[in-house]
This record gives structure tokens, C-alpha cells and sequence, in this order.
């Protein structure tokens, strides 16, 4: 994301899948104007939320998870100039080097009580029927990393 010069801060958006929470993140704050997604990343060029970003004039990379092992995603943040990171649909590990560069500058918006229903398989419904069959309270959980 790109703050608004006043307050304005510049938010990459690690993105998967349909691409539905991305659209209203950025729309959000192109409402608002209080910040701006800078740049979508993903790791399948099939993905939804391709379309969507280049609708709403927000560039996109796509990735693949060597190159989030290799460093070359930290490389494009730094390039970017992005100091805050909404993961959506994001499925795959977040490198250590990420971690490092934004401490308590990364959301998960995961739809799920990580890291208990997480993991390998665990996206849409099947989170959804997860919680349900555990009898947890709670089906959702964002949290900063």
C-alpha cells in the first residue's frame, strides 16, 4: 500500500484464488485514500484477482514460490517501496527474510483459526466445515504477523 502523503503507507497484497478480498481492500482504499495497494503478487497467472487489480489500475507480478525462497519477492517489495502486507489467499509460507523486514507489518486475512485449521488443503469450505465439525465459537480469525 501507498499512504496518502499525510499518512500514507504503501501495502503489497499477497493474493490468490478469486481474488474477491483483494478487489474490496482495494477499493477500500480507494475510497478512503488513506493508504493504496501498490502492487498484487501471486504465484498462478490463472489467478482471479489478476483481472481484477488490472481493472482497478493496481500492478501485479506473478511469482513463484522459488522466487519467494530466493529472496526475489523481498527484492520487489523493497522496489515498490512497500511497508505494510495484506496477505489474502496467500498459501504459501512466508519467507523468514519477509518476516525479518516487517515485524508487526503483516495481515493475514486467512478465513481461519490458524494455526489450528491451516495447513496443506485448508481454503474455502473445507476451513469452514473444519471449524463447524470442532464445535469451535469462532470461524474466523485475522491475524498480524
Amino acid at each position: 500500500m501507498h499512504q496518502n502523503r499525510e499518512h500514507h503507507e504503501e501495502n503489497r497484497n499477497f493474493s490468490f484464488r478469486r481474488g474477491t478480498n483483494a478487489e474490496r481492500i482495494i477499493r477500500y482504499f480507494l475510497e478512503k485514500r488513506t493508504a493504496e495497494v501498490a502492487l498484487v503478487i501471486v504465484n498462478k497467472a490463472q489467478a482471479g484477482v489478476l483481472k481484477r487489480a488490472e481493472r482497478l489500475s493496481v500492478p501485479s507480478l506473478i511469482l513463484t514460490a522459488q522466487d519467494f525462497a530466493d529472496g526475489k519477492a523481498l527484492e520487489i517489495l523493497h522496489q515498490y517501496h512497500i511497508d505494510f502486507i495484506v496477505l489474502a489467499g496467500f498459501l504459501l509460507k512466508v519467507p523468514d527474510a519477509i518476516l525479518h523486514d516487517y515485524p508487526n507489518k503483516i495481515v493475514n486475512i486467512h478465513p481461519a483459526l490458524l494455526p489450528k485449521f491451516g495447513g496443506k488443503g485448508m481454503y474455502g469450505s473445507r476451513v469452514h466445515q473444519a471449524v463447524i465439525a470442532s464445535h469451535e465459537r469462532k470461524a474466523a480469525s485475522p491475524s498480524i504477523i
